[in-house]
């Protein structure tokens, strides 16, 4: 299989413009900016003309496109995704200095696999807050590393496996006391006021990678979940000729990692906000929001797990995704995944339209599976929501690794969701 290398390589330069959920925002906006689309301030009046239009709050972005023909009977066709992913977040005072060495002071950010965050060359990136509430998003090059302790001084290591403590063995190293940290964080930031506060992530700097035999795999940090991010984008910004009265709605949310219970996350009022103003802005009173509500959907894409050849008993035995097998349809019994029989046959008819294959995803009886913002999107707001996504290996990890064919295929899949 050989890739296409022009999406590819622009899901490349994403995941390189987005190494904190706030950077996946800004350039989630700066691309819909270059297209043509509208910045909708939150505290002014809503803006409902046909175009594109869109929010932006922290590391959350909500994107609509309004049709000429909408109006009070529109529905809306909603794609959900998150923006942040598992790592370590910087604490308050975080420089420390021990036995020479300066060191970051850094909280466990989600549930990452803290061996693959060892021996990596680590750049931080995020925002600053100035006094006056002015904001400032920063990133640095690669300035620290987690090392592991030499297998000299830990003899029994490939027998027994690595074990971390979170709090002693994860904290960088980053420098030899030679400078502040906040003089290289704030090196070119231009703010009115003095910085006080700030949301700072470690992230890890090796670009993204095509590899394999063939080109099949794409390896590369942060795929859960800018792998669907970049997707849903991309199929927003392609527009079909003929589009009908529906409303599309891209809705990338933060803190999806740690459960999304903030002003930014899929559990907070945002999504619910833009789909009320926008009802009301094209003339609906509350009955016609509701109705408008009633005939919409939503695809929530996040990224699932392929079966992993070394450990397949820790897979269900009739379920094994591959990578380049297509995306996923993640079901749960319990919940962790909104998939029901009506999202099912959606999806069905989404990936039949866009000519991709579809593979279940459904967790060993024993090994409960996460959530995603499926769940929470369907309960906030009602509609019918389906969970997808492409299979991953090394989910969680410092960096993970994707088909290259299930990268296109989301994509594919998406823009025929939306527009088809």
């Amino acid at each position: 299989m050989q890739p296409d290398s022009d999406e590819l390589t622009d899901l490349s330069a994403f995941v390189q413009a987005s190494p904190s959920a706030y950077h996946a925002a800004a350039e989630t906006a700066r691309r819909l900016t270059a297209a043509g689309w509208s910045p909708q301030p939150r505290t002014e009046a809503w803006d409902v003309s046909p175009g594109g239009h869109f929010t932006l709050r922290g590391g959350a972005l909500i994107a609509w496109w309004v049709p000429e023909s909408a109006d009070t009977r529109s529905g809306y066709r909603i794609v959900g995704a998150h923006t942040d992913s598992p790592g370590f977040k910087l604490k308050p005072h975080p420089q420390l200095r021990r036995h020479g060495w300066d060191q970051l002071g850094v909280e466990v950010y989600g549930g990452p696999l803290l061996a693959s965050w060892t021996d990596r060359d680590l750049g931080l990136a995020g925002r600053v807050v100035d006094r006056l509430g002015n904001e400032a998003l920063i990133r640095t090059e690669a300035v620290a590393r987690i090392p592991q302790l030499a297998i000299h001084l830990n003899r029994s290591v490939n027998a027994d496996g690595l074990k971390l403590d979170p709090q002693a063995h994860t904290m960088p190293i980053i420098g030899l006391g030679e400078r502040e940290l906040f003089d290289l964080l704030l090196d070119g930031v231009d703010l009115p006021a003095d910085p006080v506060g700030f949301d700072l992530h470690t992230y890890d700097t090796q670009p993204p990678a095509v590899i394999g035999a063939g080109g099949e795999f794409f390896a590369s940090a942060r795929l859960d979940n800018l792998s669907s991010v970049h997707a849903g984008l991309t199929a927003l910004l392609e527009p079909a000729d003929d589009h009908g009265p529906e409303i599309r709605v891209l809705a990338i949310f933060d803190h999806e990692e740690v459960g999304s219970a903030s002003t930014t996350g899929a559990a907070g009022p945002l999504l619910e906000e833009v789909l009320r103003r926008t009802s009301l802005g094209l003339g609906a009173d509350e009955e016609q929001h509701l109705a408008m509500l009633a005939g919409s959907s939503c695809v929530s894409s996040d990224a699932g797990h392929a079966v992993h050849p070394n450990y397949a008993e820790y897979h269900d035995p009739a379920n094994h995704p591959l990578l380049n097998g297509g995306p996923l349809l993640k079901i749960n019994a319990n919940q962790r995944y909104a998939t029901d029989g009506v999202g099912a046959a959606l999806w069905s008819r989404v990936c039949d339209q866009a000519g991709v294959r579809v593979q279940p995803f459904v967790s060993n009886n024993a090994i409960p599976c996460g959530s995603t913002i499926g769940p929470i999107t369907a309960t906030r707001i009602g509609v019918t929501t389906v969970d997808v996504g492409v299979p991953l290996l090394s989910m969680h990890s410092a960096r993970e690794l994707a088909g290259t064919g299930d990268l296109l295929d989301l994509g594919a899949a998406l823009r025929a969701y939306l527009w088809l």
